[in-house]
């Protein structure tokens, strides 16, 4: 049965029936719509137990409205295609005629102000999304929820409100759920009844119809500003402050690992977008969502949408095969609008095999939930992986969760930066670099502020390495202390505390520490360091390899040994694919009966650190 068919099927139903539908009385939505938005005046069945109106009048008004209504949607849907022929002048033009004919006929009496709501009404079901369209267009509404079509609902300043709008009949609700999906493509019937899409602007959509749904159509839009947020709206909005912000720009701008998390409706993919315009734009960035809701500004952005399957139930392009084939179009970073299941295994191989600076979401109520899920996800992909390996995977991944929430005054915050930094025992290492404290509740709103939680990250360096100006202050992370040690974790790279003491020596990364024992000296990592200035050598892995020999070398001569007293080897990469051009470099130092050797995979503090290789051995004094 067509949608024409469907709609005067279920209008003559509507003018057959003895009692019409009982007008309620819920509370009008919170604050004054703004100028130029026009709300319509069409009369919801009431909930259970609601009043009907006090004056038989009132009643027979309201019946007569909604019988124009029907009749004028016959109308309406019968000279659909010669309305929209014209310029909006001509449409509007005709629209009134219609209205102005149907009152004529039926004699109907209206007043001037009902006979403009009526000409609107009309007006957005030609040219819009019929009672939703005043909706979408007022600012101060975020989420639109249709339950059934006597019952709308909005989401206005964090608060759900009832709003006086219906529609006429499920029937209506399937035709402006129609007119959402069809221009993508996708499509909702009896055997596939549920249905992901987006508006025109941006906004996402969500529709579930019977049989999966027992009160009628469902609709869920979450509204999307026309504009973009900024990193001054947020501030304004009190979600985040400016030295959050400038460390996160950091961040980003040296290409640390970034997943934002959050509830339901926290505002993980507005942060997301917000967090995307600290990309240089002189970089190429892959999008990949279920529906198409970022909105970067940078120029050189490729956008990919996965695809549902067909009605033949073929055709299915998900998020997990579009990662695939964004490896192979060259990405400077991959934006991933949320993880949900097996993507996130792809999401972390790409940030760790070159496409470092990559985001992407998920949902979780903390930062350590966070982790939980991807956990969880990299299982869904059905591999036999032991969860070791994918908690290592993670730890070398990801370098920083932002986590947002929803209060419970409705407003939405930046409660935790926390760092990933490691692994031991078997539990990915966390800690909060900045947290969201509250100090009391006035009005019913949350008082509070995020603050810096006294902990330096590990990466901190990396922002000096990627030249990066720091601002004074340090964003009010506390300065790096030369007095105390450097605690470095004990992890499955065989990291241990340097010392407990305040007196000790500091251990720093890849200078590599030697220990003599039983006419043998131990070296753990060294790495690709000039010795002179004690950063990292520039070049690719050929120069990185010489650079970890030479000072492999001076190290084992320091500790009375030579390379060419070494029995064991083991060295860490950064991308296996290498793995060549090193063995290249080390063929030249050690011979074919050299040490017996193995590889590792590297660990976070090396890789933030910028190295592509470090070397550990064991030799005789």
């Amino acid at each position: 049965m067509s949608l024409l068919e469907r709609q005067l099927k279920a209008q003559q139903a509507e003018q057959e029936r003895t009692s019409p539908p009982v007008p309620g009385t819920p509370g009008a939505p919170d604050g004054d719509a703004p100028v130029g938005t026009f709300v319509p005046a069409l009369i919801p069945v009431p909930e259970r137990g609601a009043k009907a109106p006090s004056t038989a009048r009132s009643l027979a008004r309201d019946e007569m409205l909604q019988d124009i209504r029907i009749r004028m949607q016959g109308e309406v849907i019968n000279a659909f295609d010669t309305l929209l022929d014209g310029t909006s002048t001509d449409t509007r033009t005709k629209v009134e005629g219609i209205v102005d004919r149907v009152l004529e006929a039926n004699g109907f009496a209206v007043t001037r102000d009902e006979r403009l709501k009526l000409v609107q009404e009309m007006l957005d079901e030609i040219t819009g999304f019929g009672p939703l369209e005043p909706l979408l267009n007022d600012p101060t509404i975020t989420e639109v929820m249709v339950n059934g079509p006597d019952h709308i609902y909005i989401e206005r300043a964090g608060k759900i409100l009832r709003v006086d709008t219906a529609f006429l009949n499920e029937e209506h609700v399937l035709r402006i759920i129609d007119r959402i999906i069809t221009p993508l493509g996708r499509r909702i019937d009896e055997i596939s009844p549920r249905v992901d899409a987006r508006l025109p602007d941006g906004s996402r959509v969500n529709a579930i119809i019977a049989p999966l749904s027992l009160i009628g159509p469902v609709i869920t839009i979450r509204k999307f500003s026309r504009t973009p947020y900024t990193v001054q709206n947020l501030i304004n909005f009190g979600t985040s402050t400016p030295e959050m912000f400038e460390f996160l720009r950091s961040c980003i701008e040296a290409r640390l690992n970034v997943f934002v998390s959050g509830g339901t409706g926290s505002g993980k993919t507005t942060f997301l977008n917000v967090l995307s315009s600290f990309i240089p734009n002189d970089e190429r960035i892959v999008t990949i969502e279920d529906a198409a809701e970022l909105q970067l500004r940078q120029e050189h952005v490729i956008t990919l949408e996965a695809r549902p399957a067909n009605i033949e139930g073929k055709g299915e392009i998900t998020i997990r095969d579009l990662l695939r084939n964004a490896m192979h179009m060259r990405p400077d970073r991959i934006i991933v609008g949320e993880c949900r299941s097996g993507e996130a295994l792809d999401m972390l191989q790409a940030m760790t095999t070159g496409q470092d600076g990559s985001l992407s979401t998920g949902h979780a109520n903390t930062p350590r939930d966070m982790l939980r899920r991807l956990e969880t996800m990299v299982l869904m992909t059905g591999y036999d992986l032991p969860l070791r390996a994918i908690r290592e995977q993670i730890a070398s991944a990801v370098d920083v969760l932002v986590h947002t929430a929803r209060l419970k005054d409705g407003s939405r915050k930046v409660t935790n930066i926390t760092e990933v930094y490691g692994i031991e025992d078997d539990e990915i290492l966390t800690q909060d670099i900045f947290t969201f404290v509250q100090t009391g509740v006035v009005d019913g709103k949350i008082q509070g502020e995020p603050k810096a939680t006294g902990i330096r990250p590990t990466f901190m360096g990396q922002f000096a390495r990627a030249g990066i100006q720091l601002p004074p202050g340090e964003y009010g992370i506390p300065p790096e202390d030369p007095a105390k040690p450097i605690r470095v974790q004990k992890g499955r790279f065989g990291l241990k505390d340097a010392s407990e003491t305040a007196d000790a020596s500091v251990v720093k990364l890849g200078v590599g520490k030697a220990v003599v024992a039983g006419g043998m000296v131990y070296i753990s990592s060294i790495g690709p360091l000039d010795p002179e200035t004690s950063r990292v050598v520039r070049g690719g892995i050929k120069e990185h390899t010489r650079q970890c020999l030479a000072n492999l070398k001076a190290r084992l001569e320091e500790s009375g040994s030579s390379i060419e007293k070494v029995v064991w080897a083991n060295w860490s990469l950064r991308d296996m694919s290498d793995f060549e051009i090193f063995n290249e470099e080390w063929a030249k130092v050690f011979t074919a009966d050299g040490p017996i050797g193995q590889s590792t995979p590297m660990p976070p503090l090396q890789r933030r650190a910028g190295f592509r290789v470090a070397i550990g051995v064991i030799a005789q004094t």
